[in-house]
């Protein structure tokens, strides 16, 4: 990761972040998550970015934002330049990095499922590709006994085994058992911080683990912050949008942050499956979780039992019409960050990547563009996909229905995809769709014909490729 940061995380970290250099104490009169929303939604609008603010026509540009945001407490913001400078200096002393959402470095996980509710800053230290690779969410109480600890860390050991990287909170109790077994295994570990990321970076047993890419902490706050309970609820959404599945070891009812951050997956987010332990003790908040929709951990005992955890599909309906229009619905993109030039925003656009090129476009309109934006970008949804979609439609009625139309789009980038297999929430986040819409359309194409679901390595991959590879 560079330690030279872009202009426009400089702008958002001067405008939001608190900068606490050692004992210093942060401003009062920050960006509230809700203020740079409505800020980054109007630079948008006005054809600019962050970055611009800094800008020699700064002036006239923090005059625009008057309406949305008070000119003169933007400018006192943005005039904490040389705390900034102090900062950033301590900072990359610690081999701490940051990025923001306008930076192609961004985790992508974060910016497809959490869109403009992604933090606008993360900081971080370690390897930022293990922010991509999925895995197992493993959450539960801080104050268990030594029969969960040691439960905790087999489940930790296995996913290392497996190949999977865990991820979790690393608060004392079920998260640091889950991180300790695996760290222990030889596995990959994300831990999502919601305190403390300086003090726990230089902990000497983390630090060559962090050096040695095995080890990646983040954190949405600032990595000299302390302990604030709101904090450590809001980052339990992060702990499952980086994950594949996840499991609840321990809950209290109705109460804690581990009980909300599954409630909140469980009703709201939906982004992947939530097991609870079904061994040992019950307690009133599993059995809570359970009737909600929780899933019973299948106590897998090898890698085999423990990867088909990873085809399991969400409880949820999987054919709802909403859900795939949710692609043309009228929410806000999250590349509200940058410059909104057609038909990528190079500042705010993931970074290119093969594997990921096919799907680009279809990105940034299934980000969810505001209605008039909407109907005037599905054109360049799938440029590439031009070739697959003339073959469909040679049979394909003259009048194609509007669904038509949009599955033979999905038909053609998902061919491209999945040239190499790939799981399902792997597509889920290629496509910015969520899993129970990826698994909608992924089973439609096998039963079509176009798709096969393969055990090792686990996944769909195009049939007829397959045939000829």
């Amino acid at each position: 990761m560079t330690p030279v940061l872009s202009p426009n995380t400089q702008a958002i970290l001067l405008l939001t972040a608190p900068l606490i250099a050692g004992r210093g104490t942060a401003s009062s009169d920050l960006l509230s998550p809700g203020e740079y929303k409505r800020l980054a939604r109007h630079l948008r609008e006005i054809q600019r970015q962050p970055a611009d603010l800094l800008s020699p026509d700064a002036a006239e540009i923090l005059r625009a934002c008057q309406p949305v945001i008070d000119e003169g407490r933007l400018q006192t913001l943005l005039g904490r330049g040389f705390l900034l400078s102090q900062v950033i200096e301590r900072w990359q002393a610690r081999a701490i990095w940051v990025v923001s959402r306008a930076d192609a470095e961004y985790p992508r996980r974060l910016k497809t499922r959490l869109r403009e509710d992604a933090p606008a800053v993360l900081y971080g230290c370690g390897d930022m590709a293990l922010l991509e690779t999925g895995g197992l969410a493993v959450v539960g109480s801080r104050h268990v006994d030594d029969a969960l600890i040691d439960y905790t860390m087999a489940i930790g050991r296995l996913a290392a085994r497996a190949g999977r990287t865990l991820v979790s909170g690393g608060a004392k109790g079920i998260d640091q058992a889950a991180m300790r077994g695996a760290l222990e295994a030889g596995g990959k570990v994300c831990g999502v911080l919601a305190d403390s990321l300086e003090k726990t970076t230089m902990n000497r047993e983390h630090r060559n683990l962090l050096l040695d890419g095995q080890l990646v902490l983040i954190s949405p706050y600032d990595p000299s912050a302390g302990f604030n309970v709101g904090n450590a609820m809001q980052r339990n959404k992060l702990i499952y949008a980086l994950a594949d599945t996840s499991l609840v070891v321990s809950s209290d009812l109705n109460k804690g942050g581990t009980w909300t951050g599954a409630v909140e997956q469980l009703d709201k987010l939906k982004f992947v499956p939530v097991f609870i332990r079904s061994t040992g003790e019950s307690s009133a908040g599993l059995d809570g979780l359970r009737k909600k929709g929780a899933l019973p951990w299948p106590n897998p005992q090898d890698v085999d039992s423990f990867e088909d955890v990873f085809n399991v599909a969400m409880p949820t309906p999987t054919a709802s019409p909403q859900v795939g229009f949710a692609l043309f619905s009228n929410e806000e993109p999250t590349s509200a960050d940058a410059k909104p030039t057609a038909p990528v925003p190079p500042d705010a656009a993931p970074a290119p990547q093969a594997a990921s090129e096919p799907s680009a476009h279809v990105d940034v309109v299934s980000d969810a563009q505001p209605p008039a934006r909407a109907l005037e970008e599905p054109p360049p949804v799938t440029p590439e996909a031009v070739a697959p979609i003339d073959e469909a439609k040679e049979s394909a009625q003259p009048e194609s229905t509007p669904a038509e139309v949009l599955f033979a789009a999905v038909r053609a980038a998902i061919q491209q995809l999945l040239r190499t297999p790939m799981k399902d929430a792997d597509v889920a986040a290629a496509l910015d769709v969520s899993n129970a819409q990826a698994k909608a359309w992924l089973q439609r194409l096998v039963d079509e014909g176009v798709l096969e679901k393969q055990k090792k390595p686990a996944g769909y991959v195009v049939k007829q490729k397959r045939l000829f590879e």
